[in-house]
């Protein structure tokens, strides 16, 4: 997850790049403190895979839909997500700020047999053009979210997807990311400023400005019994799949 410095145009915040830097080495444990991303990985493998599906038209089956394509995950954290599409056939680049993720991302890609160029920095240090861009639960933490935008935008081939997802800014997404996720320990304390999040209607409008058109939303959600899962209903977090206009 992630964001970037005001310094040379970027769109990091130092303080956000900070505290996701100290979780580094806790990344890929399953129970620790970034236990919520791996519960909430499934569902983003699946609506992924969904929409590659949908837009080149690929083989449900098919266990590398994405060989011989170009994917960047902006925010990468230590790789748990880069290394799904790794799996999945893409050649993938991921990017942080936190100097400390990128590192724990290259050990462990390493240690799986996963080629994957990681690199510090932001949509900055992005060389695209890429035909899939995943950008998930970071324009909430992000300086200039309009800059920002535009850059995934100029990383993109012309037939490229952008997949992104992010906290509504709802009373909902205030309960459960901030008054029970932090407050109980389940999500690292200061994760989360609910002024930052966007509604749909906002990333709708980012997108648009940045020459970008909106193919696909979708609402993430979670129950005690049935853990997260993909709907209608947006007031917690949601998915949105874009593409160049045309």
């Amino acid at each position: 997850m992630a964001s970037a410095s005001e310094s040379s145009g970027s769109t990091v915040n130092p303080q956000e790049a900070a505290h996701f830097g100290r979780l580094a080495e806790d990344w890929w444990n399953p129970r620790g403190s970034s236990a919520m991303l791996h519960r909430l990985n499934p569902v983003r493998l699946g609506y992924i895979r969904d929409q590659v599906n949908g837009h080149w038209e690929a083989d449900q089956t098919d266990r590398r839909p994405l060989a011989g394509k170009r994917a960047a995950d902006v925010g990468c954290g230590a790789g748990l997500l880069a290394e799904p599409l790794a799996r999945l056939g893409a050649k993938v680049t991921g990017v942080d700020p936190a100097p400390e993720n990128v590192a724990a991302a290259r050990v462990h890609a390493q240690g799986q047999g996963l080629d994957i160029d990681y690199r510090v920095g932001s949509v900055e240090a992005l060389a695209g053009p890429y035909d899939l861009v995943t950008c998930l639960e970071v324009i909430e933490h992000v300086s200039e979210p309009a800059t920002f935008v535009s850059g995934l935008a100029d990383a993109l081939a012309p037939d490229g997807l952008l997949i992104m997802s992010t906290p509504n800014r709802t009373a909902v997404s205030r309960l459960a990311l901030i008054v029970i996720g932090e407050g109980t320990g389940q999500i690292p304390r200061g994760t989360h400023d609910w002024k930052q999040f966007l509604s749909p209607e906002e990333l709708r409008s980012l997108l648009a400005g940045a020459g970008l058109e909106v193919l696909d939303i979708a609402g993430l959600s979670f129950s005690a019994s049935r853990g997260f899962t993909l709907g209608r209903d947006l007031s917690l977090d949601y998915f949105v799949t874009a593409r160049l206009a045309r």
